[in-house]
Formats: C-alpha cells, sequence, structure tokens
C-alpha cells in the first residue's frame, strides 16, 4: 500500500475527534443502562422498539460508507477473508466455550454465543485508528461482515446456541434483513445520490448512532433488571473474557499470516470488537430482555478495552511513523460504538 501524504493538522483533529468518541461513548451508554437498571418501568413499553432503533443505527452506517469503502477488499482479497473467517470462527466458538466453562443459564449462554456470532463493531474502526493500524483493512472487513450478517449470523446461531434455546433461523435471517442489510443498502444510496448533503451532517451522525445505541442498553437492562443483581458478576466475567480472548486470538491470527503490525492490530480490533447493538436487538426479539444482557454489557466494556488496547499499542509504534492516513483518521474519529457507520469522514461505529 502506498504511504500517503497526511496534514498534520487534520490529523490531530481526527485524533482528538476519535478520542473523545471514544471516552464519551462508554460513559453515554454505562449511564443509560444504569436509568434502565434504576428505572426499568420508564422503559417497560419500548421492548417492540429495538430493531427499529438498531435500523436507525445501519442506516446512520450506511449513510457513512461508499464504493471506495469495499475497494481494499479487491485490492487484498484473501486479507479480508482472513479477517471474516477469523471474525466468524473465532468470536461465536470462543462463545460456546466460556458458556459452558462458566456454566451459564440458557438464556445468558444463548445470549453470549449471540454476541459472538454477531459482524464486527464498527468501534473497531476508530480504535485502530488510534492505535496506529492498517484502518482499511479494519473498514473492508467490518463493511463485508455487516454484509454477510444475515447468512452467517443465524446459521452460526442455530449451530453453536441451538443447544441451549430453539433458534428459528429463518425468521433471524429475516429480522437481520430487515434491522441491517435493508438499512445499510437505503443510507448508503442515500449517499450515492445526496452526498453533498450528507457530508454536511456526517459529524452529526456518531452522536445520533451512540444516543440510539445508549437508548437500546436502557430498555435491554429495563427488561432484565430484576436478574441483573444476581447474574451481573458472572455476566461480566463472561464479557472480558470474550472480549480479552477475541482481542488477542485476533492479533495472533495476524502475526502467524505475517500480515504485519499494522493488519495484525486491525484484526485484533475486527475480531475482539462485535456489533453488540445487533446481538442485543436479536436476543430481545427471539429470546429474552434476560439473554440480551450479555450483549449490553459488551457494548460498555469492548469500547472501555478497545480503547485502553490502542492507546497501549500505540505508545509501542515509533513515534516518527506516520499514522495510517489522513482518511482514515476523518473515517474512523465517529467510530465510537457498536453498529454504526464506517469508511467515510466522521463516521460511527
Amino acid at each position: 500500500m502506498e504511504a500517503e501524504q497526511t496534514n498534520p493538522s487534520t490529523s490531530a483533529s481526527g485524533d482528538r475527534t476519535a478520542r473523545r468518541a471514544v471516552t464519551v461513548f462508554p460513559v453515554l451508554v454505562l449511564a443509560a443502562g444504569a436509568l434502565g437498571l434504576l428505572s426499568p418501568g420508564t422503559f417497560a413499553d419500548w421492548k417492540t422498539s429495538v430493531p427499529y432503533l438498531l435500523g436507525i443505527v445501519m442506516f446512520c452506517m450506511g449513510l457513512t460508507m461508499t464504493p471506495l469503502d469495499f475497494k481494499g477488499v479487491a485490492k487484498r482479497p484473501w486479507v479480508v477473508l482472513l479477517g471474516l473467517a477469523a471474525q466468524y470462527i473465532v468470536m461465536p466458538g470462543l462463545g460456546w466455550l466460556i458458556a459452558h466453562a462458566l456454566s451459564l443459564s440458557p438464556q445468558l449462554a444463548a445470549g453470549l454465543i449471540l454476541v459472538g456470532c454477531a459482524p464486527g463493531g464498527t468501534a473497531s474502526n476508530v480504535v485502530t485508528y488510534l492505535a496506529r493500524g492498517d484502518v482499511a483493512l479494519s473498514v473492508s472487513v467490518t463493511s463485508v461482515s455487516t454484509l454477510l450478517a444475515p447468512l452467517l449470523t443465524p446459521a452460526l446461531a442455530l449451530f453453536l446456541a441451538g443447544e441451549f434455546l430453539p433458534i428459528d433461523a429463518g425468521t433471524m435471517t429475516v429480522d437481520i434483513l430487515k434491522t441491517v442489510l435493508l438499512p445499510v443498502l437505503a443510507g448508503l444510496g442515500v449517499r450515492l445520490l445526496a452526498g453533498r448533503f450528507v457530508d454536511r451532517v456526517l459529524g452529526v451522525l456518531p452522536w445520533l448512532s451512540a444516543l440510539t445505541i445508549a437508548v437500546i442498553v436502557a430498555v435491554v437492562v429495563a427488561g432484565s433488571a430484576a436478574a441483573i443483581k444476581s447474574a451481573a458478576a458472572v455476566v461480566f466475567l463472561a464479557v472480558v473474557l470474550h472480549n480479552g480472548l477475541g482481542l488477542a486470538l485476533g492479533y495472533t491470527v495476524g502475526k502467524a499470516a505475517r500480515l504485519g503490525q499494522p493488519a495484525s492490530r486491525a484484526l485484533a480490533f475486527e475480531v475482539g470488537l462485535q456489533n453488540s447493538g445487533l446481538a442485543a436487538s436479536l436476543a430481545t426479539a427471539h429470546f429474552s430482555p434476560l439473554a440480551a444482557l450479555p450483549a449490553a454489557v459488551f457494548s460498555v466494556w469492548h469500547n472501555v478495552s478497545g480503547a485502553l488496547v490502542a492507546a497501549w499499542m500505540s505508545h509501542r509504534s515509533d513515534r516518527t511513523a506516520a499514522p495510517a492516513g489522513a482518511a482514515g483518521a476523518a473515517g474512523a474519529a465517529g467510530a465510537a460504538g457498536p453498529g454504526a457507520g464506517q469508511g467515510a469522514p466522521e463516521r460511527e461505529g
């Protein structure tokens, strides 16, 4: 990949925006979860709204995408394929292993596995940038994994979580098509038709997505408020193990394939950070609010852990090395949380 000239002021601005997003998003989601826990009655009737809320997030994602986001797939198809394989093998497998190792209840086990079966979260884009990783690869893998979710997520959930709870893979596929693929494609279409207008509001999209995800978390937590006190400790342990091992194994896959440091860092975050907004929506619709609890906790934790690991990786980097491109800086700057846009300037994760 050819080196790109970077404008120091642009890079610094993108870095500040990115760090602000990764700092604010977990706090916002944590506050929403606390609100749902303290006042569950406020969100008692919101359960049916979760798929529509996720649709808003995915539409924002589509608005921030451009055909250039898929350019990296054509340039390095085998690397993107490796990232996809790691994403859809490592995290589902880890979810199944951890559920058995911790003897989780059927609802929590199915919820944790569903988190693993979800596509990559676009928080990976911003933390890849902060870690001085390969942002282009991160964007490509996130985009393609999201488009493949209607096929792979239900099949993997049925295969791995079917022993815990009955799963209607066909209905789940339809739900993912309606709440993920169609809104993403609609957003991409609007971006292609009204790109100049969309460019003017790109800075708002990350925060709109973050607020929407926060509402989803509040609804999920409110629905299982009565069970959270008894299950919180084991769910937190399961999520930390799931996320931490995913980060480590994703990085190991990149190093084993000799992809180099930037690409290995990108794969670490692509594997370890999930679209937990989608997992929460599916768990709420197909299982129960309790099954969505792992996804709600993951929504907060993977942003915290991702930011910490990115800071550590950046600290180890050669301070004279240029970041992975000014375009990557702007593109990753909005990727604060799960299930929002990536690829173009000011996008959200």
